[in-house]
């Protein structure tokens, strides 16, 4: 694809700086640009993408002189997306039904669907329009799975579980699996039936390798909007709000309620059967395991208010000066104590 930075100004809504006839022919990146490529470029990093090769940059509307090339708009990452997607051709993805896929009893599948080979579509599911089923993805009995949703491969959605409309779920992951509910007795784990299911709510991006567990009863409901990272835990009966973000490698134990648009930051492991307000901020590697207000920023473990944790972090690096002062002082004391 070629497009004059004209045409791309137009595309983007943005104001030109330079000469708008440059032929542009691809996207990509501050350090790998070249003279037929536009990237963009925030603060602090308007200087070095003013000296790097491409041949125009998107830049913030409010930033100052820049001597090269350049398109200026309110939000140059949101304006480098779309041009993203406009130079990176669309997947072919052959519509119709494989005639290697397996389709089971009572089952309802919409219009302009793609299901290839090995996908297994179980009794009595119901497939909306313009679905897209990779190879070996499995749709459980009496799921449901919403118009527009792209699952990919070896992806799970065990029985009874329903997916919303537009939703997108990245390969080996887990929607449904059992609830880890257990009783023990006399040293005996004997597991709780889990027959609640999952509701994934409209426009909701899951990752590779995450698991959501089904609920013990009732459901576990991720919110719409919500995006959710690569090697994510959420247990039974969650109830995640809309417009989350849950960076990797976060957990979220069972019965946790969570407002709308928290961050988990990477790595954050939440204890079960609390409320996080909406609004909220969990910095990677925290531990939440009371509840949290909404509208605030909390780290550490167990999880505090940020500024909070910064002084405690603090102080900590000073504990080996102040021990070396701990023991000069009980030096001086026991050589006072020794002269009386």
């Amino acid at each position: 694809m070629q497009k004059t930075l004209e045409e791309i100004a137009g595309i983007v809504g943005g104001k030109i700086i330079g000469d708008k006839s440059i032929a542009i022919t691809g996207v990509t990146n501050i350090a790998l640009a070249k003279a037929s490529d536009i990237t963009f470029a925030v603060e602090p990093h308007l200087a070095e993408a003013e000296a790097c090769q491409a041949g125009a940059v998107i830049i913030p509307d409010d930033a100052e002189a820049f001597g090269k090339n350049a398109i200026l708009v309110k939000d140059p990452r949101t304006a480098f997306s779309k041009l993203m997607e406009l130079f990176t051709p669309a997947l072919e993805i052959e519509r119709g039904i494989s005639d290697r896929a397996h389709i089971g009893k009572d089952v309802k599948i919409g219009k302009n669907v793609a299901i290839m080979a090995f996908a297994v579509i179980d009794d009595h599911a119901e497939i909306g329009d313009d679905v897209t089923l990779y190879p070996h993805t499995y749709i459980g009995q009496h799921a449901t799975v919403g118009a527009e949703t792209l699952i990919y491969p070896n992806v799970t959605v065990r029985e009874f579980c329903k997916i919303g409309q537009r939703v997108i779920l990245h390969s080996s992951t887990v929607i449904g699996a059992d609830g880890f509910g257990f009783i023990t007795k006399d040293g005996v784990h004997t597991k709780v039936p889990q027959v609640g299911n999952v509701i994934v709510e409209d426009d909701v991006e899951i990752g590779a390798h995450v698991g959501i567990d089904r609920a013990t009863m009732g459901s576990t409901i991720i919110g719409h909007g919500t995006k959710i990272d690569n090697l994510v835990h959420i247990g039974h009966n969650c109830e995640i709000g809309a417009n989350n973000l849950i960076v990797a490698q976060t957990g979220i134990a069972g019965s946790t309620i969570v407002g709308h648009n928290v961050i988990f930051g990477g790595q954050t492991g939440v204890v079960g059967h609390i409320h996080i307000g909406s609004n909220t901020v969990l910095a990677a590697r925290s531990g939440p395991i009371a509840d949290i207000p909404e509208n605030g920023f909390y780290a550490g473990f167990p999880a505090r208010p940020h500024q909070e944790w910064l002084r405690s972090e603090a102080a900590a690096k000073k504990l080996p000066e102040m021990r070396k002062q701990m023991k000069a002082l009980e030096k001086r004391l026991q050589k006072l104590e020794d002269k009386r």
